[in-house]
């Protein structure tokens, strides 16, 4: 079933005295800062100011930033384990007149974070739900990254282990798209040597500390940037990774498919070597799982 949300009037002709009216009760996604402070937005602050609730990941962090704009706001914790619940509250208190702002820790909110729960409670219930948009991890990535941006796929957080993590690069290594993904400095590298080994040198961006201080955009092929981080170490901050989409594919010899096989099925079970090799070299994994079935047959 189709659900339409009613839209709030939003405060647009630029005014003081607009910019400060209370805003109509609903639900306010509010994008908040990734790193600097001061790109947050003016409306931002109005909806800040001005709200009966402010739902957030970390407590913590939202009143340092409410703190740094003179906000005193009533302030409490929505994140994976209490989201249920939280909604239900929230859903309540739109439905009796009350302004609710749900922020994340930085950026969008539910892009990567909790909050989803949220919005869908509130926009099931028939109450108005709108977005204060503004600062976003990787858009901003994206933009400095000099790679592809006219057509992009952000895929949040790849997994942790190396297997599940290599069958999900598989999946989106034939994605005609530049690809952005978020990765914790700890696992930088094994996600970097993934990339490079099933995707080949395509060129790619680590961005790390996105508008703060030490703000770093490393711009090279993947198996460069694979080079630079096991002799640099493991850098600080959060990390957006960008990677470009696939280039035309020359076409590979029967032979080569088949020796790339042998040697994937000697550490992997069929399904897994067959989306491996079938990821490198860009071809159908139908036709490339077939292949390592007949020779896994034959090696039997």
């Amino acid at each position: 079933m189709a659900l339409l949300t009613r839209t709030l009037p939003a405060a647009d002709d630029g005014s003081d005295r607009a910019g400060a009216s209370k805003p109509t009760p609903g639900l306010y996604l509010v994008a908040t800062p990734i790193g600097n402070a001061r790109d947050i937005t003016l409306r931002a602050l109005d909806v800040l100011r001005a709200a009966d609730l402010v739902a957030c990941e970390d407590t913590r962090v939202t009143r340092t930033l409410l703190t740094v704009y003179g906000i005193s706001a009533t302030v409490i914790a929505c994140h994976a384990h209490n989201e249920a619940a939280v909604a239900e509250r929230i859903a309540a208190d739109i439905a009796n007149g009350k302004v609710v702002a749900l922020v994340s820790d930085a950026g969008m909110p539910l892009v990567s974070d909790p909050g989803r729960r949220v919005a869908h409670a509130a926009i099931a219930a028939g109450l108005p739900v709108t977005v204060v948009p503004g600062a976003s991890a990787p858009l901003a990535a994206l933009a400095l990254a000099d790679l592809p941006s006219d057509r992009f796929l952000f895929a949040g957080f790849l997994p942790a282990k190396s297997s599940a993590r290599r069958e999900d690069i598989a999946v989106l290594a034939a994605v005609p798209a530049t690809l952005i993904l978020f990765e914790a400095p700890h696992r930088l590298l094994d996600t970097l040597a993934d990339l490079s080994d099933l995707l080949g040198p395509r060129p790619a961006a680590v961005a790390r500390e996105l508008t703060k201080r030490f703000e770093e955009v490393r711009r090279d092929t993947l198996d460069a940037l694979v080079r630079h981080y096991a002799a640099a170490g493991p850098p600080k901050g959060e990390i957006v990774l960008v990677i470009a989409p696939p280039g035309p594919q020359a076409a590979t010899a029967d032979a080569d498919i088949d020796t790339a096989l042998r040697a994937a099925l000697h550490g992997a079970g069929v399904r897994e070597a067959a989306a491996e090799v079938a990821a490198r070299y860009g071809r159908p994994r139908r036709e490339i799982y077939a292949r390592a079935l007949a020779l896994k047959r034959g090696a039997d």
